[in-house]
């Protein structure tokens, strides 16, 4: 009976998803420095932007992001070249009139002329997953304070 149960847990905790950190790094608020980084001289006269947004995620989901957090493909985050990390914007798809809030905690696109890379979960709730890019509209909701975690 008590071999039955031990190959019971066996199996149930090796179906639980990997960490998404490296093997052995405990992150405490101990080991966890905020840190900010070199202004970026932005415009913040410029609050609502217009262009070409994609979305990432399954090849980035559990790395760092710019900003220093763990990505998670299914959150409600996004990546902008110049906008202070941190930043809330309302990101709108000018496809279908979806809208969302999201927050800046990465650095890109890098391809093409896009404007956002937003998360894949963003991207789902906006709607354009099938076309893989969209136009959309950006509004500076909140202005960040373009800080990042560096974790020991």
């Amino acid at each position: 009976m008590n071999n039955k149960i031990l190959i019971y847990l066996f199996i149930l905790y090796s179906c639980t998803p990997s960490p998404r950190y490296n093997p052995g790094t405990l992150i405490t608020a101990k080991n966890i420095q905020v840190k900010s980084v070199k202004k970026n001289n932005y415009d913040k006269s410029k609050k609502i932007l217009k262009g070409i947004s994609s979305y990432y995620g399954p090849k980035f989901h559990g790395k760092l992001t710019a900003n220093g957090e763990i990505f998670d493909m299914y959150g409600l985050t996004a990546a902008h070249k110049t906008l202070p990390l941190n930043t809330i914007i309302r990101v709108t798809n000018l496809k279908n009139d979806k809208s969302l809030i999201l927050r800046i905690n990465d650095r890109g696109p890098y391809v093409g002329n896009r404007i956002l890379d937003c998360s894949y979960g963003a991207a789902k709730k906006l709607d354009f997953v099938k076309e893989g890019t969209v136009e959309v509209r950006i509004e500076v909701i909140e202005w960040g304070d373009n800080k990042y975690m560096k974790h020991d």
